[in-house]
Parts: structure tokens; C-alpha cells; sequence
């Protein structure tokens, strides 16, 4: 890959986080600008077509979603992160798609109006949670000795985690070994670690502060 690569970034955007860690991983150099999605600026809209982030802009080309992002980065950059073997290299774009399920159960989650609503949507990560856990075949990583994309993906997942640790002990990553040795493994990682801000754990904080939601209670009551 060559010439200019900038990042168009939302601070606390785990798609964000994908696309850090992927471009880390790889050695590529490049430039992250982050955007206040509640007040999106015109020229962001104009390389953004759906008006989320990540944004990759690759000289005069921007490139659009994640998942894409990603795809390009293999196709283009050093150090591919995908399975050499096809098969494995399916089942893991597979497991990645599995990733924005469980990004998806977060926010339904962390929405969740009232305690009935919270209680249901917290069962219903655990179980995706579980299935993850089953399907780990070695450590550290998904299948061994090899970071891939896949394990990318879940690093934002369990930053999540760091701050809903500090509000409660829902049981939803309890008595699951092998995503906690996992989990340990990847809070250490150099691309995960910068993947993000060190004001990320109080920029999330306030989020679920503004959602005003059953965690924005549980989280009220649990600094007093």
C-alpha cells in the first residue's frame, strides 16, 4: 500500500477500533481524524455515504464500512491476518460477521430502558458469549499462535467490558476460561491498547451517563 492513508474516526466507535487495530497490525502508516457524529460536518457526509465511521480515505478514494476496510487491507497491505487455507479463511469472515451480532447485543444492552428489558438483552449476549467460547480452539488467539481479523474484532467487544465491570457483575463473560485468558491477552496487545484514547473509559462512562437507560441507573447508583 502506498501514498496518503487517513482514518475517518469516531473515538468510541468499535468499527473504528477494528480498522486501528488491522492497520497497527500491518505496520501501515496513516493519519486518524476522529468526527462528532451528533454534529457530522458536510465534508464528512460527502466521503461517507452512509454517514457512519470507519472511513478509510486512500488518497482521492474513500472506503467505505468496516468489513470492507478490512478486505481491502488484506488485499493491499503486509502481513496478511486471514488463514491462508480457504475453507478456514470462510469460516473466519463467518465468526467476524458473529463479532457485529455481539456489537449488536451490546448496544441492546446498554439501551435497554428498564430492568426486565436489561435482564433479557443480558441473556441474550451471554448466550452469543457462550457460543463463542465453544467454538475457541487454542490459545491465545481463535485458533492458535496466529492473531488474525477475527480476534481483532473482538477487542472492542471487551473494552466494553472494562467499563461494564466497574458498574456490575453481570455474568454475562462468568465461568468462560477460555475468553478470559483471551480477553487478558488482548488487553495487552500493543494495536488493541491504542486502538482507542486513554479518555476512552470516561468518554463511555458518559454515554451510558446520557442514554438513560437501566445501566445509566446501575451506574448512578454504583458511584455513590
Amino acid at each position: 500500500m502506498s501514498g496518503s492513508v487517513r482514518l475517518i474516526s469516531h473515538k468510541l466507535c468499535p468499527y473504528v477500533q477494528r480498522a486501528v487495530i488491522a492497520l497497527t497490525e500491518k505496520g501501515v502508516a496513516f493519519e486518524r481524524v476522529d468526527v462528532d457524529l451528533a454534529n457530522k460536518p458536510d465534508w464528512f457526509l460527502k466521503v461517507s455515504p452512509l454517514g457512519r465511521t470507519p472511513v478509510l480515505q486512500v488518497r482521492d478514494t474513500a472506503i467505505f464500512e468496516s468489513a470492507v476496510i478490512l478486505e481491502y487491507l488484506e488485499e493491499t497491505g503486509p502481513k496478511p491476518l486471514h488463514p491462508a487455507d480457504p475453507l478456514r479463511r470462510a469460516e473466519h469472515r463467518g465468526w467476524i460477521e458473529f463479532g457485529s451480532a455481539v456489537l449488536n447485543d451490546i448496544a441492546g444492552f446498554y439501551s435497554a430502558p428498564d430492568e426486565a428489558a436489561f435482564k433479557a438483552k443480558a441473556t441474550q449476549l451471554e448466550a452469543r458469549i457462550v457460543r463463542l467460547e465453544d467454538r475457541i480452539a487454542a490459545s491465545p488467539w481463535f485458533d492458535g499462535e496466529a492473531f488474525s481479523i477475527v480476534v481483532a474484532v473482538f477487542g472492542p467487544v471487551f473494552r466494553y467490558f472494562d467499563v461494564f465491570d466497574e458498574i456490575g457483575e453481570f455474568g454475562i463473560l462468568a465461568s468462560k476460561p477460555k475468553l478470559a485468558h483471551w480477553r487478558a491477552s488482548l488487553a495487552v496487545r500493543p494495536s488493541v491498547k491504542s486502538a482507542v484514547s486513554t479518555e476512552y473509559p470516561a468518554l463511555l462512562r458518559d454515554f451510558l451517563r446520557r442514554r438513560n437507560s437501566w445501566i445509566s441507573q446501575l451506574q448512578a447508583f454504583a458511584a455513590t
